[in-house]
């Protein structure tokens, strides 16, 4: 049975310092996230993941590679970014002079992706990581990681509000002592730092 779920964010990238919404594109990491990238691999090399998944874009597939899990890892379309849409490329503040109340969680992306359509995604990947056995590690992005998680504990797509996750983090997603009707998270946003009691 899955044991548990290592969800790694993506390092810094220049349009992620900026606030810029990123994602169809495949913008590559900053010096700085390629560094907190490479700090992941002293974390996480004494773990041992039965299976690893990284989202197609570039920036997850250089921070896997640099967390030294670039090896083994398997591309998986689902874990891509939410689709922006129109407001690809753009940040928070500007569309809120535009839409004052606009909430990405609550109201998706014109052109984009609904937050029905991210959390079908989500839930559809969870069911195909559910059947496999072991820890397995996910290296992907900031608001899918986000939906990810509540889905993962039975909430709303719009409770990834609540959950903030920076650049090169790792968050684990478990059971309530090893029940498997039960899951729970067990580490959020946790920067680069020895996790060996999460074994």
């Amino acid at each position: 049975m899955l044991s548990q779920l290592f969800f790694i964010r993506h390092g810094d990238t220049a349009w992620s310092k900026s606030g810029q919404h990123t994602g169809r594109t495949d913008i590559s990491l900053s010096a700085e996230g390629e560094e907190h990238a490479r700090r992941l691999a002293e974390c996480l090399g004494g773990l041992a993941f039965s299976r690893v998944f990284v989202s197609p874009r570039q920036r997850a597939r250089r921070t896997c590679e640099l967390a030294g899990l670039g090896a083994r890892a398997e591309v998986e379309p689902d874990l891509r970014e939410w689709d922006y849409g129109d407001y690809e490329g753009r940040r928070s503040v500007e569309i809120h002079e535009e839409r004052p109340d606009w909430n990405l969680f609550r109201d998706g992306c014109p052109g984009g992706e609904s937050p029905a359509q991210i959390s079908d995604r989500a839930d559809r990947l969870l069911v195909r990581l559910r059947s496999l056995e072991g820890t397995v590690a996910l290296v992907s992005h900031g608001h899918f990681g986000r939906v990810l998680a509540v889905r993962w504990i039975g909430l709303p797509a719009l409770d990834g509000q609540s959950f903030d996750l920076d650049p090169a983090s790792v968050s684990i997603l478990g059971y309530d002592h090893g029940r498997p009707l039960h899951p729970v998270i067990s580490r959020w946003n946790a920067t680069p730092g020895p996790w060996e009691n999460a074994r």
